[in-house]
């Protein structure tokens, strides 16, 4: 069975790209353009001349969708390993989505390669530095493999904060869930600077609170 730990930039193709943007602005956007009066601003900060990749904090299943929506790029988004073994609907989905299994616990060389490869195609790299659902009203315990990938590709960060999709409605037109994309941060060889400034950007852009490593 593949374990879907590496691509190549040919399978980031029209039909994975036609597909990701069908998912996104056919079920996503409307709905939450419906239910949610769903807003996004920032979108002068997106760069126009520069690969880039995406970090944003996370809250729900939606978020995914909701930041491809925002961007209006597909994105390559990494996904936990065991989503690809739940179950052969699952994996094709993720599979067309354009998605790649990663390690949690480890920068694999598999990663890093597949990282480079959307590199080399018209898709942006997608992740999120807190690693899974955070609904405590904190930014704490910030992976730093999103910075390390932005020093190996020389990728600049592109920091977005999503308000709201943790909170739920049934009426039309009665929730609200905001995406601020913030101005991007420069790819250098300082992981922790760029981390830090990934972390003051989310907590600028939301109410989150940014509770700073212990030395």
């Amino acid at each position: 069975m593949r374990k879907y730990t590496k691509r190549d930039a040919k399978e980031y193709n029209w039909f994975r790209s036609f597909f990701q943007m069908f998912v996104v602005y056919c079920i996503y956007g409307f709905y939450y353009k419906v239910m949610y009066k769903l807003e996004i601003q920032g979108r002068e900060n997106i760069p126009r001349d520069r690969k880039f990749i995406v970090a944003a904090n996370h809250l729900s299943a939606a978020d995914p969708f909701l930041t491809i929506f925002a961007i209006q790029r597909p994105v390559a988004y990494m996904a936990k390993e065991d989503l690809f073994h739940s179950n052969w609907l699952m994996t094709l989905f993720l599979d067309w989505l354009g998605a790649f299994a990663v390690n949690r616990d480890k920068l694999d060389v598999s990663t890093i390669k597949t990282a480079l490869a959307v590199k080399n195609s018209s898709w942006v790299l997608g992740l999120f530095p807190q690693g899974t659902r955070v609904l405590n009203g904190k930014l704490e315990d910030i992976s730093r493999g999103f910075a390390a990938l932005a020093k190996t590709t020389k990728a600049d960060i592109l920091p977005i904060a999503i308000i709201g999709t943790d909170k739920k409605t049934k009426i039309p037109f009665k929730g609200k869930v905001i995406l601020k994309i913030g101005k991007s941060i420069p790819a250098c060889d300082n992981i922790d600077e760029m981390v830090g400034k990934w972390c003051e950007s989310i907590a600028g852009l939301t109410e989150l609170e940014y509770v700073r490593a212990s030395v």
